[in-house]
């Protein structure tokens, strides 16, 4: 750095020592954590590795029971919390370029308007990005590692998907590749090393915002080292929706064999307990974060999100291991905040969505939401405990399915347009995977009404109440006015944007 640069520098350090008004202004600015954890589910288990988060965050904050993301799969999901839009809003439909995932149109209508862009522009944050960004981030096809989204102070992005060694890192657009030794490049870790370096080097006179997101505990689910003898004797959960037969849903469930094959059982066991290793790391990086922010002084002025892209299944319906499918272990996570003015060791059982972190954050800045075109509501009010707040008691879950052109070669018998085809000709998704559904939560009912897009037209309804692993469709049997209202509010928020989304329920009062 030249001396000019350094006189600048400290010229400018001293007028904001000089200024203490407005650094008073800035310092009582909260700052922001968000920790995105990669194919974590809640309703298998996914938290219960995680000691030291829930020791940490969870304990020290509010536990959200109903955290739901409004599609299954991450490129869809992540961007549904950047842009704090629904799927249909915000045009990322898949993991494909094709699909809109980081392509270049992405880039040009969505990732200008993303909260955190909001945050550096117009609420003056740092802005602090590491790991996973969206699936296809440095195809060349749309810039290379050589794009930085607008609103990233620092940037430390991913190439493509998650992997915990042998990547390529994105750093302020410069490639950096990493290889297979341990202490320096295992990513979940490197992620936290950065993380660290930011919290110390960082300007103390702005407030920040950090997003930390770990391919953990995506596959190839490699664990670190000391922890892959952790778990031994765990297994997936055998509960009542496990390895039975999908009956009564659509085709592309009724298609896995039940049982399943004594393989497969073992496949998915085995990646269940290595997806708990992969975590452990993850835990390792929030002490060291709250410890780092404990002793900068800044603990107690920042509020910590701690989330997950989408959940995951294992062995559910006779499917081995994916995401996509319209059920709650699909499409609920975990959510923890803790943060300024949040009591300790609360639980809320408000219906929740990701596309409400991004009003939450810049509600917590001070930005106007008004002056936003997101579909989410800020989740303020419930973090402070106002129990006036009227909320929303139904979301929108939408999905459109992947599938080859031709036949997967692992499953040629069932012809063309499926894809993540399992050995023993089990796919977990088609091109007609493709639905659409209303998942309600009032004091009078918790439902869920579905329908694909495809030629049967096919319905799933699910009474959670009384059948909370959603084994028997009730599509058949349920009242018809219910159906039909269920239908018309579906249709009401397929078309819904901002405001329009937030309108009440078919079950709220009045």
């Amino acid at each position: 750095m030249s001396p000019a640069m350094v006189a600048r520098g400290l010229a400018l350090a001293a007028l904001l020592v000089l200024s203490p008004a407005g650094a008073a202004r800035q310092a009582r600015r909260p700052n922001v954590v968000l920790i995105l954890t990669d194919d974590q589910d809640v309703c298998l288990g996914g938290m219960t590795p995680l000691k030291k988060t829930n020791a940490l965050i969870a304990q020290m904050g509010i536990t959200f029971l109903n955290a739901y993301v409004p599609s299954a799969l991450c490129c869809p999901s992540r961007a549904s919390i950047l842009t704090g839009k629904y799927p249909h809003n915000h045009h990322v439909v898949n993991n494909t370029l094709e699909g809109n995932c980081s392509s270049k149109l992405w880039q040009k209508i969505q990732e200008p308007y993303t909260f955190p862009a909001l945050l550096k522009t117009m609420c003056g944050y740092q802005t602090f990005f590491a790991g996973k960004y969206l699936n296809e981030y440095g195809a060349e096809d749309a810039g290379g590692v050589g794009h930085v989204p607008p609103g990233w102070s620092f940037w430390y992005a991913l190439e493509k998907n998650s992997k915990y060694y042998n990547y390529t890192l994105s750093v302020n657009g410069k490639a950096r590749r990493h290889g297979e030794n341990y202490s320096v490049d295992y990513l979940t870790d490197v992620l936290a090393n950065m993380s660290l370096d930011f919290l110390e080097y960082k300007s103390n006179f702005e407030p920040f915002f950090m997003m930390i997101s770990t391919p953990a505990p995506h596959s190839p689910w490699t664990a670190a080292p000391q922890y892959t003898k952790s778990f031994q004797n765990v297994s997936a959960p055998r509960n009542s929706n496990f390895n039975i037969h999908g009956k009564n849903k659509h085709w592309l469930i009724r298609q896995a064999k039940t049982p399943m094959t004594n393989s497969s059982i073992q496949f998915l066991d085995d990646a269940y307990r290595k997806r708990w290793q992969t975590l452990l790391s993850v835990d390792d990086l929030i002490e060291k974060l709250v410890k780092k922010l404990e002793l900068n002084g800044e603990l107690d002025n920042t509020y910590i999100f701690y989330t997950s892209d989408n959940g995951f299944h294992t062995g559910q319906f006779s499917l081995p291991i994916d995401k996509r499918q319209l059920y709650e272990f699909d499409i609920k996570v975990p959510l923890l905040v803790r943060g300024p003015g949040i009591k300790p060791n609360q639980t809320n059982k408000m219906l929740v969505a990701n596309i409400d972190l991004g009003p939450t954050i810049l509600d917590i800045a001070g930005y106007d939401l008004n002056k936003t075109q997101m579909d989410g509501m800020s989740l303020l009010p419930l973090l402070k405990g106002d129990k006036n707040v009227t909320w929303r008691s139904d979301f929108l879950v939408e999905y459109q399915g992947e599938g080859y052109n031709g036949s997967d070669p692992t499953c040629p018998g069932l012809g063309p347009g499926v894809t993540h085809c399992f050995p023993d000709c089990v796919c977990e998704d088609s091109y007609n995977n493709t639905y659409a559904c209303v998942r309600t939560l009032s004091t009078t009912w918790d439902l869920q009404y579905c329908e694909f897009d495809d030629r049967e037209v096919f319905v799933e309804v699910y009474n959670l109440t009384a059948d909370p692993h959603q084994i028997n469709n009730i599509a058949k049997t349920i009242d018809q006015e219910i159906l039909e209202k269920m239908n018309y509010r579906l249709m009401m928020l397929q078309s819904c944007s901002g405001a329009t989304c937030r309108t009440p329920g078919v079950f709220d009062p009045g």
